[in-house]
C-alpha cells in the first residue's frame, strides 16, 4: 500500500493526510472547494512548522511531507491509483452515503474504502458500495498527527483480511489501532457524548457555570480539557449529529440533546470554529474567556 486518497480538506482531513504524508505515504488531498484545499494546506505547513521548532521532526523532514501531498478538485481524477481512500467530510449521512456511492463507481474492486467517521453506521454506508466487504471505519482523534488512537469499526460485511490490513497499516503511521464493532457512536463517542450532553445540561439547569463545570472535571476528574472547551473544539454542530445519530439509532432519551446544544448550533454558536461558543474565541483560540451569554 503506497498511495492513499484523502476526501475532505477539514480539520480531520488534513490531518489525516499530514499524518499519512509524514509517514512516507504518497498521498491525494482531494476536496472540492479549492479554498478548503488552500486552508488544508496551510494548516499542514503550520503544524509542520510547530514540529520543526519543537525539534520533533527537521526542516527536511518537513518538506518531504509537503512534497508527498498532490491536491484535487475532482474525485474521479484524485482515487486514480490509489490502494485506499479515506473518506473524512463532513458528519452528515446523505454526504457519505454520496460520497460512497461514486466511489463505488469510479474506483477499482480492489481499492480499499474507509470513512472517518465518528458514529455513523459501517453497515450503512458499505451497502451503497460494490463488495462492502472493502469498506470500513478509521475512526482517527483530533488532533490526527498527535493522538495515537484509531478506532478501527468492522462493518458487518467487512473482510477480515481487510481488517488486518487497516490495523497493520495503522501501527505503520505510528497509532494503536483498537477493534470494536459497529454500533452507534462505536466506543469513543458512546462514552464521551453523553458526558459532554450531560455537561450542558448541568449548565442549562443552573447547577454551574461554564468554567466552573470544566474546573470541576479538570481538577477532580484529571481531564486535560474540560467537556465544554472540548465540545467548542469539536464543534457542537458535530456533536449535535453524533447525539442525533445515537438517539436515532437506539431510541433511548439518555442520549436526547440538549435543548442549550440545539439552540446554539441552531444560532451559528458552534464553538472555535465560529468564534464563539461556550468561550469566546474572538481573541484567543484557548479557551480564556467566557461567552457573554453565560457569565
Amino acid at each position: 500500500m503506497n498511495t492513499i486518497a484523502v476526501i475532505g480538506a477539514g480539520t480531520m482531513g488534513n490531518g489525516i493526510a499530514h499524518t499519512f504524508a509524514q509517514t512516507g505515504f504518497t498521498v491525494k488531498l482531494i476536496d472540492i472547494s479549492e479554498k478548503a484545499i488552500e486552508k488544508g494546506m496551510s494548516t499542514i505547513a503550520s503544524n509542520l512548522d510547530r514540529m520543526v521548532s519543537k525539534g520533533t521532526i527537521t526542516e527536511e523532514d518537513k518538506h518531504k511531507t509537503l512534497a508527498n501531498i498532490i491536491t484535487y478538485t475532482d474525485v474521479k481524477d484524485g482515487v486514480v491509483g490509489c490502494d485506499l481512500v479515506v473518506e473524512a467530510a463532513t458528519e452528515n449521512i446523505t454526504l457519505k452515503l454520496n460520497i460512497f456511492k461514486q466511489l463505488s463507481e469510479v474506483c477499482d474492486h480492489n481499492v480499499i474504502l474507509a470513512t472517518n467517521t465518528s458514529s455513523i453506521s459501517i453497515t450503512q454506508i458499505a451497502a451503497t458500495v460494490v463488495h462492502p466487504e472493502r469498506v470500513i471505519g478509521m475512526h482517527f482523534m483530533n488532533p490526527v498527527p498527535i493522538m495515537k488512537l484509531v478506532e478501527i469499526i468492522r462493518g458487518y460485511n467487512t473482510s477480515d483480511e481487510v481488517t488486518k490490513i487497516i490495523m497493520d497499516l495503522s501501527v505503520k503511521l505510528g497509532k494503536t489501532p483498537t477493534e470494536v464493532n459497529d454500533y452507534p457512536g462505536f466506543v469513543a463517542n458512546r462514552i464521551l457524548m453523553p458526558m459532554i450532553n450531560e455537561s450542558i445540561e448541568t449548565l442549562y439547569n443552573g447547577v454551574a457555570g461554564v468554567q466552573e463545570i470544566d474546573t470541576v472535571m479538570k481538577l477532580g476528574m484529571a481531564h486535560p480539557m474540560g467537556p465544554l472547551q472540548l465540545a467548542d473544539f469539536i464543534g457542537l454542530d458535530v456533536c449535535l449529529s453524533i447525539l442525533n445519530v445515537m438517539y436515532d439509532g437506539f431510541k433511548n432519551p439518555k442520549y436526547a440533546p440538549c435543548p442549550l446544544l440545539v439552540n446554539m448550533v441552531m444560532a451559528g454558536k458552534l464553538g472555535v470554529k465560529s468564534g464563539e461558543g461556550f468561550y469566546d474565541y474572538s481573541e484567543s483560540r484557548k479557551a480564556e474567556k467566557v461567552a457573554k451569554q453565560f457569565k
